[in-house]
């Protein structure tokens, strides 16, 4: 038997909903996790014929990308269609499971998709997390040192980029007196100990503190573990909206324009002046990404690639980049691949569809 939770955790461990921004809504948003899964419908939006369509294959678990609601919901009575999306999921027993702008956040994400549509090569986040991170250190007796750092390690601590295990350790010694009412590891009631001791410093996401905390606390030998949490300034390069990366080979802008429009299928594309120059770094951002042109300009990107560019916001690229408009859903529509491939995988024998209701609200002539 599969129940929700366990095709939810899948989804979480992927793409945390901790990573999401502060204004969205994700995760699971109608339903009962605990309930057996008949089937995943996966979708980019959540339409009540994506219901019908749930219904009709026998698909009690929705997983979409976009939420049905951002805010909270006053009244259920049918008069909009997020309410009567609501309705029929409960009726049907069916939930609803959103992972927006946190598979946004994560690198092989929404924009991830998006830059291995494209061939990019030495991609990274455009806009990495700030103020995310934790610096962690603790004081480990020597001989249990080793047992420590794995356990932080397993629950997801000492990750820096592609590396992992990643700690500073300095020896040094450790002083300390028990009181009456404890049961020392080592040393004796009311006497001041020195024991030899490994300082051990790692980093870890901030979402994660009570997972690693808790692993630390079961690992190390002391009644009382001392440690230390600090929040750091750094960009946390492994989480962050948009994608920058490298075309293979330098190709003309027209050229270029031609193939975007290809790989998006995108009925149109708004863009700036051609700049006349050959297009060898490109950025990219699934959705609604104009916020990020003036990192795409620091980052020396050729093209940006996104979707809903207001008409004011074209001038801001004022000859220095090419902005390509490709549409909210073109940018995105690929995002229903990366859930697909991700659950298949873990559950092979297990009934995953992908919607074939076409989402988009906008219409081209």
């Amino acid at each position: 038997m599969v129940q929700i939770q366990n095709i939810l955790n899948e989804l979480e461990q992927f793409a945390p909903s901790a990573l999401k921004e502060d204004f969205d809504n994700v995760g699971l948003l109608v339903g009962n996790a605990a309930a057996e899964a008949t089937g995943v419908l996966i979708t980019l939006d959540i339409t009540e014929k994506v219901m019908d369509e749930a219904i009709d294959l026998g698909c009690n678990l929705v997983v979409a990308h976009h939420p049905i609601m951002l805010s909270g919901l006053k009244k259920i009575n049918g008069h909009n269609a997020t309410e009567r999306i609501v309705i029929k999921a409960i009726q049907h027993n069916i939930a609803i499971y959103a992972s927006h702008t946190n598979a946004d956040s994560v690198i092989n994400g929404v924009s991830g998709r998006m830059c291995e549509k494209l061939g990019l090569q030495n991609c990274k986040i455009l806009a990495p997390k700030k103020e995310s991170l934790l610096k962690l250190v603790t004081f480990v007796p020597a001989d249990h040192a080793e047992k420590v750092r794995e356990a932080v390690f397993a629950a997801g601590a000492g990750q820096i980029g592609n590396y992992d295990a990643c700690s500073y350790n300095v020896n040094g010694q450790g002083t300390f007196r028990a009181g009456d009412n404890t049961k020392p590891y080592v040393g004796e009631k009311g006497q001041i100990h020195t024991e030899a001791e490994v300082r051990v410093e790692t980093i870890l996401p901030a979402y994660l503190k009570g997972k690693v905390v808790s692993a630390l606390w079961k690992a190390h030998p002391y009644e009382e573990v001392a440690y230390d949490l600090y929040p750091l300034a750094n960009e946390w390069p492994s989480a962050g909206i948009g994608m920058v990366g490298d075309l293979p080979d330098e190709v003309d802008e027209a050229t270029f324009l031609n193939r975007i429009k290809n790989t998006f299928k995108a009925k149109c594309i708004r863009y700036t002046n051609l700049l006349n120059k050959p297009v060898r770094r490109v950025a990219v951002c699934g959705g609604s990404g104009s916020f990020l042109l003036g990192k795409a300009i620091a980052e020396k990107a050729d093209v940006f690639i996104t979707g809903d560019f207001k008409y004011h916001q074209f001038a801001d690229a004022e000859d220095r980049i090419l902005i390509a408009d490709i549409g909210h859903f073109e940018s995105e529509q690929y995002t229903k691949e990366v859930f697909f491939e991700l659950l298949t995988k873990k559950f092979s024998n297990f009934a995953i569809h992908l919607s074939n209701v076409n989402t988009n609200p906008v219409n081209y002539l």
